[in-house]
Order: C-alpha cells, then structure tokens, then sequence
C-alpha cells in the first residue's frame, strides 16, 4: 500500500468517533435510576425521558437499579462505556452524601462521572407536632434550649436526607434534639402526629397535606427561596439562619470522559422536556424547584454540596460498611 494510501485509511480512522458524536444518538439510550421503580426519582425520570426522546429521536429507556443507597446503580454507571448511550439520574445520596456515609464506595462520585444538568431540587418542610408551642423557627430555637434533650426529632432513617437536614439545622442551631429513625417517611409521621415524637423534616408531598389538615405545624423549609407549593411558610434561612440550605435534589450524569459535544446533546434534551407544560407542571405540583443548570453549575454545586453533607454527616456519627 503506497504512503499516500496509508495516511488516507488513517485519517479515515481517526475521523470515525467525530463521525459517531455528530449523529449521536444512533440507538436506545439507558437512564439509569439508582432507586426503587414508583418512587420519586424513577417517576421523575420517567417523565422527562418521555420528552427527551423525542429531541433525540431515539427511545430513552429508564432503568430502576437500587441498591446500597443507590450506590449499585452508581456504580453500573460509572463503569459503562463513555459514549452516551448510558446515564444516570445522579441523586443527593450518590453524589453528595455518600461519600462521607459509607466507609468506602466502588466508584468515585467526581473522577468517574461528567456532569450533565441538574433537574431539580426538592425542598423539604420542618414541622412539628401541635402541641410545641413554636409559630416560627427563632421561637422554635428558643423553646429547644430551654428544654434540652426533651424534643425528639424523627426521620425516615438514618443517613437519609431527612435525618441529615434536621441534623445540619441541629447543630448550626446549637441544639439537643435526640434523633429517632424510622423505616420510612410514614410512620415517623403518625408518630410524630400522635406525640411520639415532636418534629421532623420531610418531604412536603407527604408532610403538607397533614399540615394542610392540621395535624402539624409547619415552621419553615430548607430551599434557598419559598417553595410555590407553600409559599406561605418562610424558609429557615430567612428566619435568622441565613447559611441553612438542605433541599434534595436529583440531575443527570454521564460516565467519565464523555465527550462535551455528547454531554451537550444530553443536557439539551434535558432542559428541553423540562421546559415542556406538562413536564413543569407536574414537577412543581409535586413541589419540585426546576433548574436545568449547565455542566459546570451542576458540577460546581455537586462540590458544595459533597462538603456541606459532610459536616452533617460526621456530626450525626452516621455511618454505613
């Protein structure tokens, strides 16, 4: 083969990847969601891969894989081939929390993922049972201090974000407030609605309704700003905790070295089905915050976030093997 023959097979080559990310994508696509299916995060998922594959003109495919606080689906992620074909709906827990929570994990939450987008964030609600005398959060603050020790917290279980936001508002705040973990959502809320216990931080779809109801008191939420589904009740940080922040969030990641045009057509499809109606409305009915941020936002806030939980985390003395 002459020379001139060689070099034009190797240019060829050379050209075939640049090739396959301009007509990317070419087949399914699988959005991998480290969560059981009908919860949350495969539900939100769900929603938007609906939207993303018709901007993409391929089917995007929504794959539950729980596990180890969502550290298996994590994992299955950051082992799959970087070229698109395979992400993952990146939660609070993979990204941020397990980290410091789990004594050692089989991936590395930033050297083996790129950052997408992030979708959304979900604030939750500090409430507490009728009978606390507190209308607000300083009140609140000051009652905890005069009766140290004697206001039990509640939450879904230990590690989770519930347990760990009421923990970041405890110590900022100074407080005692010995920690009661649950197997879930639900039966710390009718033990708290019964007195069992006197306060907890939870979800607002299934903490507003009882408060709705009169069952409990909201004294504030932990998003940067009023969530649209209450926006009544102020947020912590308004009410003289300026640096409190602990809402949930989910977005998308890609294996590790993804290339940037890949990870914008992602981010692109996105935002786009988050921009639809009926994709927004059903988020912020369910009192999700959209954000659609771009990769290097969603990458810098996964930092933040990764330092913040830590302090909670190691204040709680949680920890899993």
């Amino acid at each position: 083969m002459s020379r001139l023959a060689l070099a034009l097979a190797a240019l060829s080559c050379l050209a075939l990847p640049a090739s396959a990310q301009g007509d990317f994508p070419t087949k399914p696509i699988r959005f991998v969601v480290p969560a059981a299916a009908g919860g949350p995060t495969d539900l939100t998922a769900r929603l938007i891969a609906q939207e993303m594959q018709k901007a993409l003109g391929q089917p995007v495919v929504v794959e539950p894989k729980p596990g180890a606080g969502g550290n298996v689906g994590a994992d299955a992620v950051a082992k799959s081939a970087p070229d698109g074909y395979t992400i993952l709906m990146a939660t609070i827990g993979t990204h941020a929390i397990n980290q410091t929570l789990y004594k050692s994990l089989p991936f590395d939450p930033v050297k083996d993922f790129t950052p997408v987008t992030q979708v959304v964030q979900y604030p939750l609600i500090f409430v507490v049972n009728p009978s606390v005398p507190a209308k607000n959060v300083k009140e609140f603050i000051d009652y905890a201090k005069a009766n140290p020790g004697k206001l039990n917290r509640a939450s879904g279980g230990s590690g989770t974000s519930m347990h760990l936001s009421g923990e970041l508002f405890r110590s900022m705040a100074g407080l005692d407030l010995p920690h009661i973990p649950y197997k879930g959502s639900a039966p710390a809320l009718n033990d708290l609605m019964g007195g069992q216990v006197q306060l907890m931080f939870d979800s607002m779809m299934t903490a507003l309704p009882l408060v709705k109801a009169g069952k409990l008191r909201a004294l504030g939420t932990t998003g940067t700003t009023r969530s649209s589904a209450a926006p009544d009740v102020p947020t912590i940080a308004e009410q003289g905790m300026p640096q409190y922040s602990a809402a949930g969030w989910i977005g998308v990641v890609a294996p590790a070295k993804t290339p940037p045009e890949i990870v914008a057509k992602l981010r692109n499809a996105v935002v786009t089905a988050l921009k639809t109606p009926q994709v927004a409305e059903r988020l912020t009915s369910q009192a999700a915050e959209i954000v659609g941020s771009t990769p290097e936002e969603f990458g810098a806030f996964m930092k933040a976030e990764t330092a913040k939980w830590a302090i909670a985390v190691r204040a709680s003395g949680a920890t899993v093997e």
